[in-house]
């Protein structure tokens, strides 16, 4: 095939390649194609002549414009706060129980408690709060410094046996393992305190270690729970009448508790929530309590 032939049904001049017996023709480009180039080549050049652009080492061209993201950025983000202002004011300044009972109040509450608690507290406590094996259940009643705001708001500032300097103190001592009480005395006080709230264990097969462990109980354990079991708020010692369990309540876990102690802990979030911070997260836990069945 010769080049500069001419397509005898076209007439269009062709370029000389030919596959399989397709010749290829020299055709021109299409008049639109033209059309979108240019006007993509004059509006890259406005573009570059209104907005901001070309890197210039350490700035960049700014454009006749002046337009700037970050300046957009942070002016939404200055409305954004003005507008929490309005509310988060109230939080930080009204008692809890008025911030209660607003509930166009509780609505920013609940949903900025929300983001508090998933990204401060939901690593621990379960993203519905309701805890696990050593990390308490923060929707029931069993609070082991009490479930008033005021001990709430101060739980989550100064934390549980935390490095702050005026963090709550809680520590159950091992009895069995620093051999204040022998193996027969912790199974006999294993079983008292299960039978508390289970009131069945008392005349079952286990009512022989009930009744003894009745005095081991008395003479080791009632100074910080009470003579009557249900704790002491002062010293974050649980209520055991309840059947709440922090670490479980069967036998073996039990024993294990009252054999080598615990020693939970809970971080101080004074250094990193702020206040009215704070504030939110505890008035969003108390109000998820009230919310569960």
């Amino acid at each position: 095939m010769g080049v500069n032939e001419r397509d005898p049904y076209t007439g269009h001049i062709t370029t000389g390649h030919e596959w399989d017996g397709i010749k290829e023709l020299n055709t021109a480009v299409p008049k639109p194609v033209w059309v979108f180039l240019i006007a993509t080549a004059l509006f890259s050049i406005v573009y570059w002549v209104l907005m901001p652009a070309w890197p210039l080492g350490t700035i960049y061209t700014r454009g006749l414009l002046g337009a700037d993201v970050r300046q957009d950025v942070a002016a939404s983000l200055h409305e954004a706060a003005l507008s929490r202002s309005a509310w988060t004011t109230r939080v930080g300044r009204e008692d809890f129980t008025a911030i209660q009972a607003d509930e166009a109040l509780m609505k920013n509450v609940r949903e900025t408690g929300y983001a508090l608690f998933g990204d401060n507290c939901a690593v621990c406590h379960g993203k519905n709060a309701t805890g696990g094996p050593g990390f308490p259940n923060l929707v029931d009643d069993a609070w082991l410094w009490g479930g008033a705001p005021a001990a709430v708001l101060e739980t989550i500032r100064v934390g549980i046996n935390s490095e702050h300097p005026e963090t709550r103190v809680s520590q159950m001592p091992a009895f069995g393992r620093d051999g204040m009480l022998d193996r027969q005395a912790i199974l006999d006080v294993v079983a008292y305190v299960r039978s508390l709230s289970r009131r069945e264990m008392a005349e079952g097969p286990e009512a022989q270690k009930v009744a003894a462990g009745r005095d081991v109980f008395a003479a080791n354990c009632s100074a910080c729970h009470g003579d009557d079991a249900e704790g002491n708020k002062d010293m974050g010692a649980p209520d055991l009448t309840d059947g709440f369990w922090l670490y479980g309540g069967d036998a073996e876990s039990v024993y294990r508790t009252v054999y080598g102690g615990r020693r939970g802990q809970m971080p101080a979030w004074e250094k990193r929530l702020t206040e009215v911070e704070r504030r939110i997260l505890a008035l969003y836990l108390l109000d998820l309590k009230r919310r569960v069945p």
